[in-house]
């Protein structure tokens, strides 16, 4: 699956710099928008269609192949482009880890992510299952408290609440469109929103080490459990895995340089351009035009996740927790 993307990293910033490959020492942009902004921007833009067409052509093997093989196949063609280029990069020293332990957890974390996900898109469209996917900051945030020791105010409390509420508007609760598959991406952003509570406990490793463990890690993890729901593979099959693990890792690398060149802050809001990107594919893939309370929730979820993005860079330039943020 796509990450919740750049947005969510905005709402944990620390974490995900570290999730994404070498963002972790990202400069801060100068005042006004620049050459380096505008290019950032059209990075994300263009990470946010390579996301999408990932999860469309996932949804097209959910067609025939269970969500967990599916995963499967993102992660072989996942592991071997970046484990490979971390080596040669890095040579030996790109795969050692100070934290076996959290990095097995973070791996494990972000594989089932994926894995729950992938599977909710065999019984729901894609644009519903990213809108909802886009709730991790509010489980970044309860996680934060007892897990990080973190103070969180009211007004993130309140963005949490906003956000909960876009999901429901999405999903429908007791609504003849409401389907028990919503709690699937659901699930999946509470795996990711663990993900990046283990990262930010992590803050020491190298960002590369940490990107090539959790592809290890998820690839060993996901072939313990493929072989027991197994389908034989057709060659077409394979192509649109192949294509599938290309997108994502793609996306992945696009939102790495734009966060070299810009901040988090400042890119967070053309992160939800792949709510529109999902919902053109997902169109064109499968003639599929999403509810209008699926665009009216994902605005409001994308609402709630920018203020938490906001608290955050606000938070993070006093270094310290404040009461009330």
């Amino acid at each position: 699956m796509s990450p919740p993307s750049s947005a969510v990293i905005a709402a944990d910033t620390d974490a995900f710099a570290t999730a994404l490959k070498p963002v972790q020492h990202v400069p801060a942009a100068p005042a006004g928008v620049t050459d380096n902004t505008l290019v950032a921007i059209g990075l994300i833009l263009a990470s946010t269609l390579f996301f999408a067409a990932g999860d469309v052509t996932a949804k097209l093997l959910t067609g025939s192949l269970p969500g967990l093989q599916v995963t499967w196949l993102r992660y072989v063609v996942f592991a071997l482009l970046v484990v490979p280029a971390t080596l040669l990069v890095r040579g030996r020293s790109g795969l050692r880890t100070k934290s076996i332990g959290m990095q097995s957890l973070r791996g494990i974390a972000v594989a089932g992510s994926a894995v729950l996900f992938v599977s909710g898109l065999t019984m729901l469209p894609v644009a519903e299952a990213t809108a909802i996917n886009f709730i991790s900051p509010i489980f970044i945030t309860a996680l934060s408290i007892p897990l990080l020791g973190e103070k969180v105010g009211i007004r993130r409390w309140a963005a949490a609440a906003v956000g909960f509420a876009g999901v429901l508007i999405v999903v429908q609760p007791g609504g003849s469109s409401f389907s028990a598959a919503a709690l699937l991406p659901m699930g999946a952003a509470m795996s990711w929103a663990i993900a990046a509570i283990v990262t930010r406990k992590m803050h020491a490793e190298r960002p590369e080490v940490t990107l090539a463990w959790s592809a290890m890690i998820g690839l060993v993890v996901l072939s313990l459990g493929v072989p027991f729901v197994w389908k034989n593979l057709t060659l077409h099959e394979i192509g649109i895995g192949v294509l599938m693990g290309l997108f994502s890792t793609v996306g992945h690398g696009l939102v790495v340089l734009a966060f070299k060149k810009a901040p988090a802050s400042v890119l967070a809001p053309f992160s939800y351009v792949q709510l529109a990107s999902s919902s053109l594919f997902s169109f064109l893939m499968f003639a599929a035009v999403p509810q209008a309370m699926t665009f009216f929730g994902g605005a409001v979820i994308a609402a709630s996740g920018l203020y938490t993005a906001h608290r955050e860079r606000v938070r993070a330039k006093t270094g310290r927790n404040l009461r009330g943020v």
